[in-house]
């Protein structure tokens, strides 16, 4: 007995010196497993966020179980090549030393990518209303502006998220080097038969799928609201079919469908409002001469573009009381009640009101390559009409690229953050709306003393996340002060302070204005585009403009073609708005939106919605209620939509969006 039981302890000692050896894949099975219940637990928690919509899409089963599905499709990708290099190298030898080590440097950063983007897609939700997609990658390049911003208005969530991924890298190192020591590795003829298997369930479970297409968002999509269908998904597939969606994203055609080149010049031609005969030229599918309503002396123009303003915060658009000063200003001129911004960011703003040009399902050509010089601006055709040109900023001018794209595309002279002196507020975003709006007034002021027409594009910043601005210039709407709605109204206060200087200046009478949002903030809503979150305010004012309020669906891509003819500027472009000056009173109007990958046409309350690699489905909308109701599909309109989608991929492409060279003559002349 006392044998036994000497024997018995040995064996006990033995055992615990000698751990049992772990299975070759036990590391990658384990992290896998971790990842699964990460993934899971977060859907689950972000539906139950979101109960109201999930529940009105009937989505927990297609959530659940078709989420699992996109998990496992993500494991494949995340360490498919991991399992191959682990059947092919683990040994006690040198190379699997090596091996054992890229492992756990590798298990541990895939455990970190996943955790840390499941934390951060709360607040991108709440900012952008889906999971992580190219934008979380664009704004990955502006560390310091994402970050003050962050830093002045997520304190907790950043230090939140430092702390969890500190810890999971802590944990992640620990776990990795456990399984990744004593491990039990099999003969050599086994390897080749293991490396088969890992090839095959990797391919297949990535694929997710036996059909010619391969799993994808749109595969699993199951609902009318991209946040649910966002769900479905974890955020690192999320992110990474963004990415490499971006590589594809000049040619709309792989998005939505396919028409010949031709047919989609005939639709824009014909969509435009303008005659066949107009078109004259063929290199250049869309220039037109168009001539200016205005025939006095031409005017100055300035365009004041404000940060994420959207209806709902306009009073005199139906929204809460936040701009008293807009309402005041909206019975002097020409104020629209129904203009709809192409798109969800800045750039796509910037690039409907300086170019006209319209939205795709890629970047905005702010950003895009080809697009940086040579590529079509009101400032480049002013610019060649003897004008001034100039962009000014409160922040940081290279932010989205928009410094390179304005000085190789007409702009002049830019004026950013460095170029104030002794400011009255800097905030995370630059300097306050009433500084670069003073420094505008001083600018114009200058101009017109010299002679100079101008033209002048001035961004504004105050309004956006974290929200800050001077003290003491607003009645607060809520406390406490760094607030959406607050930044609202100080935006206001700026713009109402800007003209009570302006409509006294010398160059009032010579000058035309132009008011209008980027976009609005925070875009989102349950369904496939949410048309009123894209309603934004758009008032045009200057001396003898007459007041008006125009009921008729417009474009932010209407706004420049507009301007020009009241400015007095007849010439040749390539834009496809309309002057809506001479547009007939009772014309129904249009808008175009690009709601991520999805892409509307409204023509009065008609409504078709374009989707990736999905049929186009028509709705009709209700402007009191703002909600969409299905209705049977209007072919004509669908062939449209696709037409004037197709459009901006052809044209960027095939540099057609551009003025046609200047001869020596016409250069001199000017």
């Amino acid at each position: 007995m006392g044998l036994f039981s000497l024997k018995s302890n040995v064996d006990y000692i033995r055992s615990s010196r000698y751990p049992k050896p772990h299975n070759i894949y036990s590391a990658i099975l384990v992290f896998a497993l971790i990842i699964l219940a990460v993934t899971t637990l977060s859907r689950i928690g972000l539906s139950l966020w979101q109960l109201e919509r999930v529940n009105d899409a009937q989505g927990w089963s297609d959530i659940i179980f078709q989420g699992i599905r996109v998990d496992f499709a993500t494991l494949c990708w995340l360490f498919g090549i991991a399992a191959l290099g682990t059947a092919l190298f683990a040994g006690n030898h040198a190379i699997g030393r090596l091996w054992a080590l890229i492992l756990k440097v590798w298990l541990t950063l895939g455990l970190w990518l996943i955790v840390f983007l499941e934390i951060s897609t709360p607040s991108f939700i709440q900012e952008y209303g889906f999971r992580p997609n190219r934008l979380y990658v664009e704004y990955l390049i502006y560390p310091k502006e994402v970050l003050s911003m962050l830093w002045a208005g997520r304190k907790a969530e950043l230090i939140f998220a430092f702390v969890v991924s500190t810890a999971t890298l802590y944990a992640g190192w620990r776990l990795s080097d456990y399984f990744t020591r004593n491990v039990r590795t099999p003969r050599w003829y086994w390897r080749p038969v293991m490396a088969i298997l890992v090839i095959c369930v990797t391919i297949l479970g990535a694929r997710s799928s036996l059909g010619h297409r391969p799993l994808n968002p749109s595969l699993v999509a199951f609902s009318d609201d991209p946040l649910v269908n966002s769900l479905v998904l974890n955020s690192g597939y999320s992110l990474t079919f963004a990415i490499k969606q971006m590589s594809n994203e000049e040619e709309a055609s792989k998005v939505y469908g396919k028409l010949d080149d031709q047919k989609v010049i005939d639709i824009i031609r014909r969509q435009s409002g303008r005659s066949a005969q107009a078109f004259t030229s063929t290199d250049l599918p869309s220039l037109t001469f168009n001539q200016a309503t205005y025939q006095g002396k031409p005017k100055n123009l300035v365009i004041i573009l404000q940060e994420s303003l959207g209806a709902r915060f306009v009073g005199s658009l139906g929204g809460l009381p936040l701009t008293p000063n807009i309402d005041e200003l909206s019975s002097q001129g020409w104020f629209f009640e129904n203009l709809y911004a192409t798109g969800t960011r800045s750039v796509r703003g910037i690039e409907a009101i300086t170019t006209g040009f319209t939205p795709t399902p890629a970047r905005a050509v702010v950003k895009l390559g080809k697009s940086q010089t040579n590529f079509f601006t009101i400032a480049e055709l002013l610019k060649r009409n003897g004008y001034s040109t100039q962009f000014i900023y409160g922040g940081e001018s290279h932010f989205d690229n928009m410094r390179s794209f304005f000085l190789g595309n007409g702009f002049s002279q830019i004026i950013d953050q460095n170029d104030y002196k002794n400011p009255a507020f800097v905030a995370s975003w630059g300097v306050s709306d009433e500084d670069l709006l003073f420094r505008a007034h001083d600018e114009f002021t200058a101009m017109h003393e010299q002679g100079k027409p101008f033209f002048s594009l001035v961004f504004s910043s105050s309004n956006h996340d974290p929200y800050e601005f001077p003290d003491n210039r607003i009645e607060l709407y809520e406390q406490p002060q760094y607030t959406m709605h607050n930044a609202v109204k100080y935006a206001d206060y700026a713009v109402g302070e800007f003209f009570k200087k302006a409509q006294k200046a010398d160059y009032w009478k010579d000058t035309l204005f132009l008011v209008v949002a980027d976009h609005d903030s925070r875009v989102g809503g349950a369904n496939l585009v949410p048309i009123s979150r894209f309603r934004i305010p758009g008032l045009i004012l200057g001396g003898g403009i007459e007041a008006m309020r125009d009921p008729r669906v417009v474009s932010q891509i209407d706004m420049a073609p507009t301007l020009l003819s009241m400015m007095g500027i007849s010439d040749s472009y390539p834009m496809l708005g309309r002057d809506l000056t001479q547009q007939a009173a009772d014309w129904p109007g249009r808008a175009m939106m690009q709601y991520d990958k999805n892409f509307a046409l409204m023509e009065g309350n008609q409504v078709t919605i374009l989707q990736p690699e999905q049929a186009a489905k028509s709705f009709v909308y209700d402007f009191g209620a703002e909600t969409l109701t299905s209705r049977e599909l209007d072919t004509e309109q669908a062939e449209n939509a696709l037409g004037i989608a197709l459009w901006g991929s052809a044209a960027y492409n095939n540099h057609w969006f551009t003025l046609p060279k200047q001869t020596q003559t016409e250069q001199q002349s000017r």
